[in-house]
């Protein structure tokens, strides 16, 4: 059976950043609608015929900015989540915070809730930087939301970071490594500031470093992290020892997930016929909130079924994010696929040096890894 995970979308933020393409809206009120949960429960209901009969490994409440609901907030989506679908034993149950919008004693709050792991949006431990981002947090309240997360036990917390930020040098960066690790996250995401279609930065670009530079700095950082224990399993995620965002894993190895909430996506596999359906929410919390308001739960949003000839692109794009690649019998069971429908893109990416064989099955190598765009594309139907 494929994995099943669900993902909740909290679309709300106090300020917008300049570098975020997430669906994300600025809060006009001091606190987000309490509407909203009965929408996110009514959509979960609206879900459950084609999830029923499965049980949920992992759940991710994203946003915007989660963290702006109350703890009883999240007590109660998840009490009624637990009452109508099987959870798996020790389900990962991920908050993503802003370390602006905590209070005192909050995360004692989210963990009696049943979350089990935070990830913390950090950024960067520079003041310039986080200035130049438009993040509302200073570096001592991301300091002071680790401690209370260690203090509240959920010492299962992840630090997102961002190099090749606006000016950075390569001390700067190696700065931001020390400071995160000394904070001891039990992960670390560490991504590359990209300038994203429709956001203030991609309209008014900032100087970044150049790609030499940049590719400098994720050397040397990738370096410290792994001097530090923390191992790198993707692109932009290390962790220490049995600390892997298990949700996330789910996404890169082409699991199913159910999204409920403003703009959120979900990937469904339907054995009767064998099809993979995709689904998108309304993204305006308005209109998501007019269609799910009153009456009965009823299915909202975009959805489509993937195109056979779209699905080892689809594979490909995800699995290929991995240092561990992918096992061919996983390929298989995921896109319901002979492997010999691949073979031919494989053996020809392996021909130029960026994809390799592994006991199981493929990875990319580190050539592939650097030019990870161009080996997915490679992929397309």
């Amino acid at each position: 059976m494929i994995p099943l995970a669900l993902y909740v979308h909290m679309p709300w933020c106090v300020r917008k950043c300049p570098y975020c393409d997430f669906n994300s809206h600025q809060l006009k009120a001091a606190s987000p609608p309490g509407e909203y949960l009965d929408a996110l429960i009514r959509d979960f209901d609206a879900e459950l015929p084609a999830i029923e009969h499965r049980t949920i490994e992992s759940v991710f409440f994203g946003g915007g900015t989660p963290s702006l609901f109350r703890p009883e907030d999240f007590a109660r989506l998840l009490q009624a989540f637990r009452s109508r679908i099987a959870f798996a034993a020790g389900t990962e149950i991920t908050l993503e915070a802003n370390p602006g919008t905590l209070e005192r004693g909050r995360f004692a709050g989210y963990r009696d809730a049943g979350v089990n792991r935070v990830s913390l949006g950090a950024q960067s431990f520079a003041p310039r930087a986080l200035e130049r981002l438009g993040r509302i947090h200073t570096v001592e309240d991301t300091k002071r939301a680790a401690a209370e997360l260690h203090a509240a036990g959920l010492g299962n917390f992840n630090l997102d970071l961002m190099y090749a930020l606006p000016e950075q040098t390569l001390d700067e960066a190696i700065t931001d490594i020390r400071e995160a690790l000394a904070l001891e996250p039990a992960h670390i995401s560490h991504y590359q500031l990209a300038l994203e279609p429709g956001t203030v930065f991609h309209a008014r670009p900032p100087p970044l470093p150049d790609d030499e530079a940049a590719f400098s700095i994720q050397r040397e950082c990738q370096g410290m992290l792994a001097d530090a224990g923390f191992e790198q399993y993707e692109v932009s995620a290390y962790a220490r020892r049995g600390a892997r965002c298990r949700h996330n894993l789910n996404y890169w190895r082409f699991g199913d997930y159910a999204g409920i909430g403003a703009g959120a996506h979900g990937k469904i596999s339907l054995r009767v016929p064998d099809r993979v359906e995709r689904s998108e929410k309304p993204k305006q919390p308005r209109d998501y909130l007019d269609r799910l308001r009153g009456g009965s739960a009823s299915r909202v949003g975009e959805r489509r079924f993937v195109p056979q000839e779209d699905l080892v692109f689809e594979f490909m794009l995800n699995a290929l994010r991995l240092n561990e690649g992918f096992a061919t019998i996983e390929f298989e069971m995921r896109t319901g696929l002979d492997r010999g429908v691949a073979e031919p893109a494989l053996r020809a990416a392996s021909g130029r040096g960026l994809i390799e064989t592994t006991p199981e099955g493929w990875r990319a190598t580190e050539l592939g890894g650097r030019f990870l765009n161009d080996l997915q594309a490679s992929f397309l139907a």
